[in-house]
């Protein structure tokens, strides 16, 4: 078995986290937070989209790129370190995907192409409603495609207020035959990748600021107490980006373990951007509670991410439930 991440999926990581660092630092990511803005600036939604993120894992006969899932989920973890607002994760690695394999290339095409912006949901809740061409919902076991003139929706409060999500009510809808359960995967995935990448970017900030700030005439950054907070969160993220390379293996293999694997990675993933977190504002002291400084937008990020598509609760039970129902050799 091999995820390790290939050459051009390195290439390809690489690219968007240079496109990212230029077009979506964190005053791009503030300005989402404004009430009317935009969900995504149309001018990075469309770089994205020149660039194969959006159509990642649709064929070439749709506009995509037709690479796997684990090349994905590197770009993923960029648009975590980057906070990147908006539906990209979702559309790139849900909603393409099953358009796709319920048989809508041209639907699939158009997103891929950064035409329509599709949002998706689960359990009554939806993301990105704002300028949605389509949504994608899951009822019982089963993915609708629904019109989203016909979805009453009603915003919920977010901590993360460049996350925009609603509270929904729908009657009409067409079921489509994706796998539903795979969505749901996908977008817990997609959620572990970003959960990395938040937390690499929190460690990253406090590293930089570590140097910078003086106390008793040295560095805090030499005292050992700081570095042991760091050197703990840099051990916990080594340990989640294996799991959600091994996870995005499963996915793309559709392996047996694929949902305990994605589980595994959720949690690993969430626990690590919390420690991460935790240790950035620790270390930054009172300046790092303050709305003007930029750690508040990854935190609330990862805040927002770790509740997304099953909480860690959840996942430890569906990781505890394929323990013990495994087969016993």
């Amino acid at each position: 078995m091999r995820f390790a991440p290939t050459d051009d999926g390195l290439l390809f990581a690489s690219t968007v986290r240079d496109l990212l660092a230029k077009e979506c630092p964190p005053e791009v990511v503030r300005a989402t937070w404004e009430a009317g803005a935009p969900a995504v600036p149309g001018e990075l939604w469309g770089r994205l989209s020149e660039m194969g993120v959006l159509g990642a894992l649709a064929p070439e006969s749709a506009g995509g790129l037709g690479t796997d899932e684990i090349d994905l989920v590197l770009v993923l973890e960029e648009a975590g370190r980057a906070a990147l607002p908006g539906p990209a994760a979702e559309q790139a690695m849900v909603a393409v995907p099953a358009l796709v394999e319920a048989g809508r290339e041209d639907d699939a095409a158009r997103a891929a192409a950064g035409d329509l912006v599709v949002a998706v949901g689960s359990g009554g809740t939806a993301l990105w409603l704002d300028g949605a061409g389509l949504v994608l919902l899951e009822r019982d076991g089963t993915l609708y495609a629904v019109d989203p003139a016909a979805v009453d929706a009603s915003p919920r409060f977010s901590v993360d207020r460049s996350r925009r999500s609603a509270d929904v009510r729908w009657t009409e809808g067409e079921p489509l035959s994706a796998d539903a359960a795979l969505a749901f995967d996908r977008a817990a995935l997609a959620a572990a990748a970003q959960l990395v990448g938040l937390g690499a970017a929190m460690l990253d900030l406090t590293v930089a600021y570590a140097k910078e700030r003086r106390q008793f005439g040295a560095p805090i950054g030499s005292f050992q107490a700081v570095k042991h907070h760091l050197a703990d969160a840099l051990l916990g993220l080594e340990h989640a980006r294996p799991a959600v390379l091994r996870a995005a293996h499963s996915v793309a293999s559709r392996t047996a373990d694929r949902s305990r694997d994605v589980s595994m990675a959720k949690v690993l993933a969430s626990r690590a951007a919390d420690r991460a977190g935790r240790a950035a504002l620790q270390c930054h002291g009172a300046i790092g509670y303050s709305f003007e400084h930029d750690l508040h937008l990854w935190l609330k990020r990862t805040w927002a991410l770790t509740a997304a598509w099953g909480d860690t609760a959840l996942h430890r039970e569906r990781v505890a439930r394929a323990v013990v129902d495994a087969p016993t050799r």
